[in-house]
């Protein structure tokens, strides 16, 4: 079993800085491509930034230039620096992982969700 365990939300001022982190354990043979979502009350999920198993990167245009997304391949672990933070950067963040397992079998995992509200 695989599972994806996020960490690192909370409440900041706008202008401020949060730290996500998104830990892989169990049954990994690899890691595929890595990526933050988000859900704010109302709108529908969407794609915050991605990470392949290689480091290149994608972001969405609203966050490009404040965010960084990196990863740990020895720790199984994915990041999200989240700079300069916007009252529309509140939502519930989500951790994504493209995981083949060690019985070589594809799985799409998500973690529980990690809550950030930026303060005005």
């Amino acid at each position: 079993q695989v599972q994806l365990v996020e960490s690192g939300g909370g409440l900041v001022q706008a202008g401020g800085s949060l730290r996500l982190s998104c830990a892989a354990s169990g049954n990994i043979f690899r890691l595929n491509t890595m990526a933050w979502y988000r859900q704010a009350p109302g709108n529908q999920r969407e794609l915050v930034a991605s990470i392949t198993s290689g480091g290149s990167t994608n972001y969405a245009d609203s966050v490009k230039g404040r965010f960084t997304i990196s990863r740990d391949n020895a720790k199984n672990t994915m990041y999200l620096q989240m700079n300069s933070l916007k009252p529309e950067d509140t939502a519930v963040y989500y951790c994504n992982a493209d995981v083949t397992t060690t019985l070589l079998r594809g799985r799409d995992l998500w973690g529980q969700g990690t809550q950030v509200t930026v303060s005005s």
